[in-house]
């Protein structure tokens, strides 16, 4: 059924477009609100062009690089929302916690309180930084694709998908209380399939590096609940758990199992990484010298992995304490001593995080060599999953 490139691509199209429909209805289904009330108070949050800056009394801060107090007074005009058109003056308090100085011309984000129809008060919330944000991510595609050619059109192509797959299905699937565990795994699944089918084509490596990414996921997904357990450790344990607990009363969200699902997705890229450079690398040495038995086959891929599990590991560490350098430095100048650290939620929960992400780097590697030494001797042989000729 699958042995034409042409039936493959048609599958692979009629899959995601499944996919994609999936996604829209699931997200028009009717979900319960946090917060809603009824209430005919709320507050929004718009853009607004500075007409005038009429007013203005700051100090700069030299002992805090570049960062000024004192307040501006402005003119501004409302540039969407409910209001759009409307012209203020408002306040601007500068500090260091709120340090945006406003010029005349400059767009801004303000928020907009309402108490009803015809009151409601404006406030300067933060800088305009959309379009700078929005630039750089198209630059970075851009980028990818000049240098990665097809193969980077199709890079990008994953990572919009898997974006895609994060706001429009991970996080409403939590939020109307679908098991995080269950919701993880199958963006786990979903994306890996995706982004190395789109990468690499309907091949046999890729068929070994999705199996071997996703064996090593549950089994990292595994040891992390079990330590998590072990280490009284769950969603509660979280920073947010105050608004999560509310949230979680209102809408049915399930918190336990939410750090599990965190720590499968923030490994995923690194396993996939190292499932796709491990089958790679058995297919090309398969492709070399086809007399090798699947013993060898194995070991070669395990002789790639060993170069690679370090510097992974390494990225995972390294990600984790930085997502987390705040912290870590205030419990540094707060002289902690040893058994309060080793025994701190945050530390906990970071502890595991990082060592639960290297277990499924450094497991990854054997399952996808295993699994690729069987799978692509069986099918090059049989002609059945060769790779697509670019």
């Amino acid at each position: 059924m699958l042995r034409t490139k042409k039936v493959r691509v048609v599958f692979f199209i009629l899959f995601l477009l499944l996919v994609i429909l999936f996604m829209y209805f699931f997200n028009h289904m009717p979900e319960a609100k946090y917060n809603e009330h009824g209430d005919t108070s709320y507050t929004k949050y718009e853009k607004a062009k500075v007409l005038k800056v009429l007013n203005e009394e700051l100090v700069k801060d030299s002992t805090r690089g570049d960062l000024y107090s004192g307040s501006q007074e402005l003119e501004v005009k409302l540039l969407s929302g409910e209001h759009k058109g409307t012209v203020h003056t408002i306040t601007n308090n500068v500090s260091v916690y709120l340090n945006v100085v406003a010029k005349a011309g400059q767009t801004l984000i303000v928020s907009v309180d309402t108490a009803d129809a015809q009151n409601y008060l404006v406030s300067v919330y933060s800088y305009y930084r959309a379009p700078l944000l929005f630039t750089l991510t198209l630059l970075f595609f851009a980028t990818l694709w000049w240098l990665g050619g097809k193969r980077g059109l199709m890079s990008v192509a994953g990572i919009v998908f898997t974006f895609a797959c994060i706001i429009y299905l991970f996080i409403p699937m939590l939020y109307r209380g679908y098991s995080p565990i269950l919701a993880s795994v199958l963006i786990v699944i979903l994306t890996s399939c995706v982004t190395l089918l789109l990468l690499n084509g309907w091949s046999s490596k890729s068929v070994a590096a999705i199996i071997g990414t996703t064996v090593g996921m549950i089994i990292a997904g595994i040891i992390a609940y079990i330590a998590g357990n072990l280490a009284h450790i769950s969603g509660y344990s979280t920073a947010e758990v105050e608004i999560l607990i509310v949230v979680a009363d209102q809408t049915g969200m399930q918190l336990k199992g939410l750090l599990f699902a965190g720590i499968l997705l923030s490994s995923l890229g690194a396993i996939i990484d190292v499932g796709i450079a491990i089958a790679s690398s058995v297919y090309e040495v398969h492709v070399t010298n086809p007399n090798l038995s699947k013993k060898e086959l194995f070991m070669s891929g395990i002789n790639v992995g060993r170069d690679m599990m370090g510097t992974m590991a390494n990225t995972l560490i390294l990600a984790f304490t930085g997502t987390t350098l705040a912290s870590l430095m205030i419990i540094y100048v707060s002289q902690v001593t040893i058994n309060q650290l080793l025994n701190m939620n945050m530390i906990t929960v970071e502890v595991i995080q990082g060592i639960t992400g290297c277990f499924g780097v450094v497991l990854t590697v054997p399952i996808v060599a295993f699994i690729s030494s069987r799978i692509i001797p069986n099918f090059e042989t049989k002609g059945n999953l060769a790779p697509v000729v670019e």
